[in-house]
């Protein structure tokens, strides 16, 4: 019998109210600084002359800090391996957003705490919607899915989109380094290109009948689309990984993994792996955790194999070519 971890149906109100405690706890912050007249070295920012730009995920502010070069200073509110769609904001990620030039949002509703501390924080300057343009995925299995798939990072021709966005609200904000964003923007555009060509040759070394994927939740769709692989299922099937977890789904999937011959469970690194083990214990096929998991929300910590957005996606690929060429794991 598979043994899970239940879900609280009582989640959501929950974090609701927690997101709603932070924002009140970061105001009191804003108001006790204000009326304490702030002073010198409270600042979240060192850098004078820089653009003062606060991005929220790992990813925007990997792309933030290339396409800004030493003409920015990036306050970067998520860490390494948080989940985004559950988090909390702190004191600090609001004093930074009243302090900045600009802010750098991911989108498609992947922030939903970001608004009521922008409008706490009295931030007046740029909020930059990196998504912007981008052709949204559609779909899910739960009612935080309304928004779409926000995972648009993984299809780096969304990511083309999402740098163009962000280097045109700093030059923007910043006409006098104008022609640096735009020269830094040429550069990691160029690499983006190679990036791209590179994981479809990798793939394309894949035997088309196994060219599937399980993963821990719908993360990788569009990675999935624009490279052709088949998605057979995901442990938590929704884009946001605080959807309810049911055992009939789970049931099913184990089902699916053996009717269609699937080889792999792929686990991820911002999430625990105990239900994707459980998946392969039962299924009877490996489960690819630890230090070979997938990047699918955030970016890896420092000296990682996914510390920024270029090594996230390598990393993933080679993961993902390796596991499903090689039919004895």
């Amino acid at each position: 019998m598979l043994s899970l971890l239940s879900r609280s149906p009582a989640r959501s109100l929950a974090r609701s109210r927690s997101a709603m405690l932070a924002v009140l706890l970061v105001l009191f912050l804003v108001l006790f600084v204000t009326a304490c007249g702030g002073g010198a070295g409270t600042s979240s920012f060192s850098q004078i002359d820089a653009l003062k730009v606060v991005a929220t995920t790992t990813e925007v502010a990997d792309f933030a800090r290339n396409v800004g070069g030493d003409k920015v200073e990036v306050h970067q509110i998520l860490k390494p391996n948080v989940d985004p769609h559950d988090y909390e904001p702190s004191p600090l990620d609001l004093q930074a957003i009243a302090e900045a030039d600009v802010v750098v949002k991911n989108g498609v509703g992947l922030e939903k705490w970001l608004d009521p501390v922008i409008a706490s924080a009295g931030f007046e300057g740029a909020v930059v919607d990196a998504g912007n343009g981008v052709s949204i995925r559609m779909g899910g299995g739960s009612a935080e899915d309304a928004e779409g798939d926000p995972h648009i990072w993984h299809n780096p021709m969304n990511v083309k989109i999402m740098t163009a966005n962000i280097e045109k609200a700093f030059a923007a904000a910043d006409p006098a380094d104008a022609a640096a964003y735009r020269a830094n923007l040429a550069a990691y555009t160029a690499k983006i290109d190679a990036l791209d060509a590179e994981i479809a040759e990798k793939i394309e070394s894949i035997p088309a009948d196994r060219r599937k994927l399980v993963t821990d939740h719908d993360s990788f769709g569009y990675y999935i689309e624009r490279y052709k692989l088949t998605f057979v299922g995901s442990i938590i099937p929704s884009f946001d990984t605080s959807a309810e977890l049911s055992g009939r789904q789970i049931s099913d999937l184990v089902d699916k993994i053996r009717e269609t011959g699937v080889t792999a469970v792929f686990s991820e690194a911002s999430l625990p792996p105990k239900t994707a083990d459980a998946i392969g214990r039962e299924a009877g096929v490996k489960v690819v955790a630890g230090e070979d998991s997938l990047y699918g929300d955030t970016l890896g910590p420092a000296g990682s194999a996914g510390a920024t957005y270029l090594q996230m996606e390598a990393h993933n690929t080679d993961t993902i070519v390796n596991a499903l060429k090689d039919p004895a794991g």
